[in-house]
């Protein structure tokens, strides 16, 4: 029989808050980025990244950190159907930090947390008997209640056919053996730990851990002995991490030192957080193992999943997606410090970025200068646009629905009701930077000169920059502008944010076939790579079939392009949109003054009301989503 699941992990789940500061103690950091967490969790997302079909068995809490962590393991893949909503307790929380490459400290905030409350009325058999393998972790047996559901989901899983795996994750701190102040204690001999592991131990095919986790689980700080001890009572393939020299494997007996294991190719990086590497390790080995590997190659994917987590800031962050290790394995080794290689950083940004958007009808109002002038033109205070926006927005909704695949482009200064009020609707959302009409390019002033306004927007937010620029301007003009885009690239990036680059070379001076292809080739030449491009409307399948070669012969993982409308009739885009519609880089539209100018006129005027305002901006708006959707139907015929 088929299984619908690869691999179900349970135990822990908890929120990351790590400190975005390197270098200082945990009582001084000032910031901290939020990642989800726990050993289980972690595994999961990253099996998912390489292409496993996890799930999660754990409790969340009823609050906005646990909505936070199923939101977030939905956008990596990962089934939730096991993640269960407990109404009483509150989600664990984990405070870490990057003190040097020895020391990180971290603080577990886990009293009475949801995920301790696991119990075996959450494992569903019918759930469990859809795996090919279950994954448990070591803290979950530390206690009676989660150990009862450990052992129900073993027991179900072999009773299916299913694979076990165990990771010791041996924590001190989670068994009662060391104060809130050792969270990054990794080792403290105890016989009733060990009595307690040895117990299970027998339930398990597959067992990894340290050299200071098989201590544990075997009673000996002796790794030799240890290793046998747990050989006697299990016939399981026992893994030992090795650190930088990889790790080692043993189907049989234990020889006299680790170096006779089976070991796979391991990578010499440079360590910057040790923290959730032995999660990514983890993640490829089971990709190795349920894929039916050998162990140097099983071992080779889980060394190299180690190595990125030691190289990057944060866990499940860190994990390569299955093409950034087969990039990585093409390529080898360039820096030991793999966060700076920028080459294998963009492969890993583009090849694990969340949300699926093949489809882009985005209604653009963002404007600010022509609304302005609107406004200026009515006798209309300049303060009515904000509730103009929010008008924009409600059409929005009303013609999306409940469909994915529909967007707005809205700014911060006239539009900050709107953009507050778009959060977390489904909408893709593009925020613009640039001071409207400026060239060279300038932002605005909100966004700072150091562009340290990005880190106050939400990560669903995409940075949107127009720049007005053309393969024929002079070299000063060239240089100002480039030097914004790369730093506005640059800081995009430091706040995870995507960004879209719209380029109209048009209004500068004449073009050709070539002109939007150039302009592309050389913002990648400057090593900017943005997610999206938005592009003005071409009638010549050439122009279209050049710009769409320099995007994809440049970054293959782009997200792709949307059209501009650049305030054309109605007719003359559904011609753009039948050049444009043929080609699959081609996502969708952005366009704005075609949907809304007539009723901004008149409603600035006074001579409609809001809701006949709203009605004429949707029935625009759904009337260009139908012109795209044609245009989209005979894709392959302007290719």
């Amino acid at each position: 029989m088929t299984k619908k699941l690869d691999v179900i992990t349970i135990g822990r789940s908890s929120v990351d808050l790590y400190g975005a500061q390197v270098g200082g103690r945990l009582e001084d950091m000032a910031s901290f980025n939020k990642y989800i967490g726990g050993s289980p969790t972690n595994i999961a997302a990253g099996a998912a990244r390489l292409g496993l079909k996890s799930a999660l068995i754990t409790r969340v809490g009823d609050e906005h950190m646990g909505r936070f962590i199923r939101e977030e393991l939905q956008r990596e893949g990962v089934d939730v159907r096991g993640v269960k909503t407990d109404p009483e307790r509150l989600t664990a929380l984990v405070l870490l930090g990057i003190r040097d490459q020895e020391q990180f400290p971290l603080i577990f905030y886990r009293e009475d947390c949801a995920d301790m409350a696991l119990s075996e009325d959450d494992i569903d058999p019918d759930f469990v008997a859809e795996a090919r393998a279950v994954c448990a972790t070591g803290t979950h047996l530390s206690h009676p209640q989660t150990e009862a559901a450990v052992l129900k989901a073993l027991k179900l899983a072999r009773e299916s056919g299913a694979k076990t795996a165990l990771d010791i994750d041996y924590r001190p701190n989670l068994w009662g053996l060391a104060g809130h102040g050792a969270g990054e204690s990794r080792f403290i001999e105890s016989e009733r730990v060990t009595a307690k592991l040895q117990t299970t131990l027998p339930l398990f095919d597959l067992i990894v851990g340290t050299e200071e986790e098989f201590h544990i689980a075997g009673g000996s700080t002796d790794t030799i002995e240890a290793l046998r001890a747990v050989r006697r009572l299990t016939d399981a393939v026992l893994i030992c991490k090795r650190g930088p020299m990889g790790a080692a494997a043993f189907t049989g007996g234990i020889p006299g030192t680790l170096d006779q294991g089976e070991a796979g190719e391991h990578f010499p990086i440079e360590v910057f957080n040790v923290l959730g590497a032995g999660d990514g390790f983890m993640a490829g080995l089971l990709k190795g193992w349920l894929d039916g590997e050998v162990w140097p190659t099983t071992l080779k994917y889980a060394n190299a999943c180690g190595a990125f987590a030691v190289s990057r800031h944060g866990c499940t962050p860190a994990y390569p997606s299955w093409e950034e290790l087969q990039y990585f394995f093409r390529t080898g080794l360039k820096n030991r410090a793999l966060r700076k290689d920028t080459v294998l950083e963009q492969v890993h940004w583009s090849t694990n970025r969340k949300g699926d958007w093949q489809d882009m009808r985005v209604f653009a109002f963002d404007h600010r200068r022509q609304l302005e002038e609107m406004a200026e033109a009515a006798g209309a205070p300049a303060e009515r646009l904000g509730d103009f926006k929010v008008l924009c927005l409600e059409a929005a909704k009303q013609v999306a629905g409940d469909r994915h695949g529909y967007g707005i482009l809205c700014d911060g200064r006239l539009g900050r009701d709107a953009l507050y009020q778009a959060a977390g609707s489904g909408l893709w959302i593009g925020r613009p930077v640039e001071l409207p009409g400026s060239r060279p390019l300038e932002l605005e002033p909100e966004i700072g000169p150091d562009f340290g306004g990005l880190a106050e927007w939400p990560l669903e937010y995409v940075v949107k920059v127009l720049c007005f620029y053309h393969p024929d301007d002079d070299a000063e003009m060239k240089a100002r502008q480039e030097d914004v885009v790369k730093r506005l690239f640059a800081a995009s990036r430091r706040n995870r944010l995507e960004m879209l680059l719209e380029v109209i070379p048009s209004t500068v001076r004449s073009c050709d076939e070539r002109t939007t292809a150039a302009v592309i080739e050389r913002f990648y030449e400057i090593g900017v790579y943005p997610d999206w491009w938005k592009l003005e409307p071409m009638t010549s399948q050439k122009a279209w079939a050049n710009a769409c070669e320099a995007i994809t012969r440049n970054d293959p993982y782009t997200r792709g392009i949307v059209v501009l409308g650049l305030d054309a009739p109605a007719d003359e885009l559904e011609a753009s949109f039948a050049a444009a519609g043929g080609f699959d880089l081609v996502k969708g539209f952005a366009v704005g003054r075609t949907i809304f100018a007539d009723a901004a006129r008149r409603w600035l005027a006074g001579e409609i009301g809001d809701r006949e305002a709203v009605r004429d901006i949707a029935q625009r708006y759904r009337a260009l989503c139908e012109v795209w959707d044609r245009a989209r139907a005979m894709k392959g015929r302007a290719a």
